[in-house]
């Protein structure tokens, strides 16, 4: 499932605490499980207590047992969520939860069932999220067992461009790493347990290229280095390559000036010139500027050869400013002349 739609699961179920009911995401490594669950709790503005139960024993879950008079009791462990301590609402997310010995997740179950550990209660505004690695990952992992796994629903995490374009944008990561993932799809999300790499392309492991960019950019001896250990060696030969290229980019102000650019004729440096101008459209957007530049970014979509580019630009352009692009006057005028091939999109869609 694709993370724009996992994100708003999520986010129902965190706000359904009467019906809610906990949910476990599937995923292989790097897909970004643990970013969309912070992501909620930032959303929210509530805390996120983050339990890595492949780190525990059932005594760090259960608590320890102590003497009272004639009885024994348990002690509540501090990480557990306490209204008072925490607040009465936020995210408790079980991590690595298919890693955890079944010890362990035996402790588990009645805190995700019941809600409770005997004498202890999760809040009533908390939602409880676990993620883990499935078992062809490679990863160190047990087979969730059958009244564990009845405790959750599941939903398994895809790498999904488009979501994760929008996501770089509005985090605003390097412009040429976008363009770079625009032209290579494939290279969002590359990974074969089989051969049981290193370094491979994951939505996580270009998040540590954007900081490579960042940290050996008056190096460039290193870059090539710093990229592959980030990405894998293919993977970051064919982005280094890329972003040499882009040096012959058209001059990026003078198109959000509305001056005459040429659209260049390779194809990379199509997706890097369409990536650089929705950045500029997202720097743009709480500006008294934002009209001008968004018309003129639109104008220039409209030279694109091919139109597919230009609607490409635009659609990451309204999934990163959102409604404001349809208010410019130049955007009646870039949609009136894709109005055809829309057409034809839909009425060969079914036969897809």
């Amino acid at each position: 499932m694709r993370p724009a739609h996992i994100l708003t699961i999520l986010d129902r179920e965190f706000a359904s605490a009467r019906h809610h009911t906990p949910v476990m995401l599937w995923g292989p490594p790097g897909v970004g499980k643990s970013q969309m669950v912070a992501h909620i709790a930032a959303l929210h503005s509530v805390p996120l207590i983050d339990i890595r139960l492949s780190q525990m024993e059932p005594t760090d879950l259960r608590g320890i047992p102590f003497r009272s008079g004639d009885l024994v009791e348990w002690s509540i462990p501090a990480m557990l969520p306490d209204a008072g301590r925490h607040g009465p609402a936020g995210i408790l997310f079980l991590d690595e939860i298919t890693s955890a010995p079944p010890s362990v997740s035996a402790a588990a179950y009645q805190l995700i069932l019941d809600r409770r550990l005997g004498d202890y209660r999760v809040p009533e505004g908390w939602a409880i999220f676990a993620a883990g690695n499935r078992q062809g990952d490679r990863g160190v992992t047990y087979a969730m067992p059958a009244p564990l796994a009845n405790r959750f629903t599941h939903y398994e995490v895809e790498a999904h461009l488009d979501d994760w374009v929008a996501w770089a944008h509005t985090a605003g990561m390097d412009e040429r790493l976008i363009g770079f993932l625009r032209f290579r799809p494939d290279l969002l999300f590359s990974f074969n347990p089989a051969h049981n790499p290193v370094a491979f392309p994951s939505p996580r492991s270009w998040e540590y290229a954007h900081r490579a960019l960042q940290k050996f950019r008056d190096t460039p001896d290193l870059m090539l280095d710093a990229l592959q250990a980030c990405v894998g060696q293919a993977a970051g030969v064919e982005f280094k390559t890329f972003i040499d290229n882009m040096t012959r980019l058209p001059d990026i102000e003078a198109i959000l000036a509305g001056q005459a650019a040429d659209v260049p004729e390779g194809i990379d440096l199509q997706y890097g010139v369409a990536a650089a101008l929705v950045r500029r459209a997202v720097l743009a957007r709480e500006t008294l500027e934002a009209n001008r530049v968004f018309g003129n970014i639109l104008d220039y979509a409209r030279r694109f050869p091919q139109r597919e580019m230009g609607v490409m630009l635009v659609t990451d352009m309204h999934r990163s400013i959102g409604k404001p692009l349809f208010a410019v006057p130049e955007f009646e005028d870039w949609a009136n002349t894709i109005t055809d091939l829309m057409l034809y999109d839909l009425q060969w869609s079914p036969m897809r």
